[in-house]
């Protein structure tokens, strides 16, 4: 169950497959959100259900080159959330630390991620009280 190839961009997994529709609206909030596109969505059904350990293990396993740094889940709570909130999990430095992200905050953390401007646990550390990423700050 090898995860997709990331290079410089943020991969959006798809484990959730009971509401197509939903789907839709979490990709087109995301591309709304971005200038230039940094994610890539993957929808595929050997995905369907996985869990943050299992995607841990795997990126452990993967040679180096294959490494996945950082993932965005789209599960059960991004397709019934009327916000579609994204699980955000760090596959690197804390591996399984998650966070909750609306597509709206997807463009920010993709973007410093990408070009390692801000490291996962900074974003993690702006949760708000439901563990959700609404940006840094006074704010």
């Amino acid at each position: 169950m090898a995860l997709p190839g990331q290079g410089e961009f943020s991969l959006v997994l798809r484990t959730d497959f009971s509401d197509d529709p939903a789907w839709d609206a979490v990709c087109a909030e995301i591309e709304e959100t971005e200038e230039f596109s940094t994610a890539v969505f993957v929808s595929d059904p050997r995905f369907a259900g996985v869990s943050v350990r299992a995607l841990v293990e795997e990126d452990a396993a993967a040679d180096d080159d294959a490494k996945v740094f950082y993932v965005f889940l789209a599960d059960e709570t991004t397709m019934a959330d009327a916000e579609h909130r994204l699980l955000a999990v760090d596959l690197a430095d804390e591996p399984g630390r998650t966070f909750r992200v609306p597509p709206a905050w997807f463009s920010d953390i993709s973007v410093n991620l990408g070009i390692a401007n801000m490291y996962f646990a900074e974003f993690a550390d702006c949760v708000d009280g439901s563990g959700t990423y609404r940006g840094c700050g006074d704010g």
